[in-house]
């Protein structure tokens, strides 16, 4: 009976992940990137550190609360870091970890390509919606 170490044991379940598998992790990660938000929070964050107020206005249409929630989520997963200033009042700064900047590359890649493809898309839905 061959034994196996348990690092043996992670590197060979990493090698096995397959998102197309339901009970795969990783379509954890396929979630995150698929919220508008996280990638909204990401592409806000890429250029440098942000108090939760400058990420409100940068952000159109996003709530204190769900600002708050995405936050916490980005921080969770290791991609968003929160620093506290003792001050007067206290101030607090979102940051990207090394991770988040190497998701802030897909998911600017992806946010500049929903920018420039907007009206192939449209003209594509009046297409298809004429042909209805």
């Amino acid at each position: 009976m061959v034994t196996t170490s348990a690092a043996d044991r992670r590197q060979q379940a990493k090698e096995e992940y397959d998102a197309f598998l339901e009970r795969c992790p990783s379509r954890q990660v396929l979630e995150m990137i698929t919220n508008k938000w996280v990638c909204l929070v990401v592409s806000a964050l890429a250029p440098g550190p942000s108090r939760h107020s400058d990420l409100a206005r940068t952000i159109a249409g996003v709530s204190q609360k769900m600002l708050t929630q995405t936050l916490r989520r980005l921080e969770r997963d290791g991609l968003v870091t929160r620093r506290v200033t003792a001050q007067v009042p206290v101030r607090v700064d979102y940051g990207l970890t090394p991770l988040g900047h190497d998701f802030a590359a897909v998911v600017g890649q992806v946010k500049r390509w929903a920018e420039g493809h907007i009206n192939e898309i449209h003209d594509a839905r009046r297409s298809y919606d004429a042909r209805g």
